[in-house]
């Protein structure tokens, strides 16, 4: 019985195997002949690359970089034509503090947006990491509430996207508030003014022109604006922080976000009677609502990372509120250069404005490579809270204006890709790149390289040279 039930098995099993055959051939002959190309994958024969360590150890007994090695090192980049007629280096030993190499260090040049690392240390050691702006809305004469705006340079006007970060500050939020006092009180309607008095003085800086906010790369500087003045293609406020829009902003920004406010308390069911006007609030005004801004270093990274020159500009004006200065751009430069002087820079700085958009800032090498050191020292009584510049720097080929299209500077080589943090700066005739670096011994450089006599039309060239400079830096011998 089970030799007769096995030869059964097999029969069965032999003639399933004859059915599947023509059924394969009989639907063969019905696709279409293109499918007779198609191939079993196969994995390919090639040899595999070797792999290569992310970080590269310290090499074994390595000299730490000297002067007379960096000057090898960086000598004939630093002679390009690309940089035209004057370049200022300096090199420094984080862990030492002291000045490896200096290349007409000492020597006063234009910054561009390099300065804003400045304004960020100033910034972080008079207001502290944790430090935030509030925006209020507070009771005014008779039946009237004013929009009370507070520096607070990430606010927002709606809802950005959820991917965002740091989140700001919204008006959408503040009205949702503002309605929900309103009704609690019973009302729906109010009149609204809005004080921008916190910041005075002129709204654009000297030496800056009217091209800055045609160009989208400034809004007039005011205590109240919203998404720093970036505007959509119909005129609205952007609510998305988006560097690459360079559409003209806002030449009224208190007024627009003003407005704004004004419709989301519509949307919230509010009457808002009249346009909302100029109005200074009472001394210890009545608060109806409040929002508040992200915590200051995520600011400060947000600053550095996209080289925003509205936060910059409003940072210096905090500054200068903290000391005690008039919360304008020459109060905010002094303001920050007091700040500077205490943390033990005390020469090479001659500033006009907060985000380095001026040509008559002047700012020597020396005096970044040495802000840009104490950031990246251990912490420090008076500087421990310095570190947040590193945090936010942009990361060469990967973030920031560092990142691939992202902004000029793009012609770094492998050695510094991931490894080296800058900020960079650029006007018509002006590249400036200041950082960190990580010799092959495994010292942590900073530098500052300084180009402001550019030929005209060779900024690109004069960007290219300087990504050259720093990958000469990251794990060179230098010794």
């Amino acid at each position: 019985m089970a030799n007769r039930l096995r030869v059964t098995v097999i029969a069965a099993l032999a003639l399933l195997n004859v059915v599947t055959l023509g059924a394969g051939v009989a639907v063969a002959s019905l696709l279409p002949a293109r499918l007779a190309l198609w191939q079993v994958a196969r994995v390919a024969q090639a040899p595999l690359a070797r792999q290569q360590p992310a970080l590269a150890p310290p090499a074994a007994h390595a000299a730490p970089p000297d002067g007379r090695g960096l000057a090898a090192a960086l000598g004939k980049l630093a002679g390009s034509r690309a940089l035209g007629k004057r370049l200022g280096i300096a090199v420094t030993d984080i862990g030492s503090g002291s000045v490896l190499y200096s290349r007409d260090g000492g020597s006063p040049a234009v910054p561009a947006s390099s300065q804003k690392l400045v304004t960020a240390a100033a910034a972080l050691a008079a207001l502290g990491p944790s430090a935030r702006f509030t925006t209020r809305v507070v009771r005014g004469q008779g039946d009237s509430l004013i929009l009370a705006g507070g520096g607070d340079p990430t606010l927002a006007a709606g809802h950005p996207p959820a991917s965002d970060y740091p989140r700001p500050a919204t008006l959408a939020s503040l009205a949702k508030a503002t309605a929900h006092w309103l009704r609690s009180h019973h009302r729906t309607t109010v009149r609204l003014g809005y004080d921008g008095s916190r910041f005075t003085g002129p709204a654009i800086a000297p030496g800056w022109t009217g091209s800055y906010i045609t160009t989208g790369n400034v809004t007039p500087i005011a205590a109240l604006e919203v998404d720093q003045g970036r505007l959509t293609a119909s005129g609205k406020p952007q609510d998305a922080d988006i560097p690459g829009n360079f559409r003209a902003r806002s030449t009224a920004p208190a007024a627009d976000a003003a407005r704004s406010f004004s419709a989301f308390l519509a949307a919230d069911g509010i009457t808002v009677t009249g346009t909302p006007a100029p109005a200074r609030a009472p001394a210890k005004a009545a608060r109806v609502a409040a929002v508040r801004s992200p915590e200051l270093a995520a600011i400060v990274a947000w600053m550095l990372r996209e080289s925003n020159n509205v936060i910059a500009e409003d940072l210096a004006r905090q500054v200068a509120l903290r000391l005690h200065y008039p919360a304008s751009f020459s109060g905010g430069a002094a303001a920050v250069t007091a700040q500077l002087r205490r943390l033990g820079v005390t020469s090479g700085l001659d500033l006009v404005d907060g985000s380095g958009l001026s040509p008559r800032n002047r700012i020597t090498p020396e005096a970044l490579a040495r802000v840009i050191t104490m950031a990246a020292q251990p912490a420090r009584p008076g500087r421990s809270g310095l570190r947040p510049i590193i945090a936010g720097l942009p990361v060469a080929g990967f973030s920031g204006t560092l990142a691939p299209g992202q902004g000029l500077f793009g012609g770094f080589g492998p050695a510094a890709l991931g490894t080296v943090r800058a900020k960079t700066g650029n006007l018509t005739t002006v590249a400036s790149l200041t950082g960190i670096a990580v010799a092959r011994s495994g010292e942590l450089l900073g530098f500052a390289f300084m180009a402001d006599k550019i030929p005209s039309g060779g900024l690109g060239g004069a960007t290219t040279a300087l990504d050259r400079l720093a990958t000469a830096l990251a794990g060179c011998g230098c010794s």
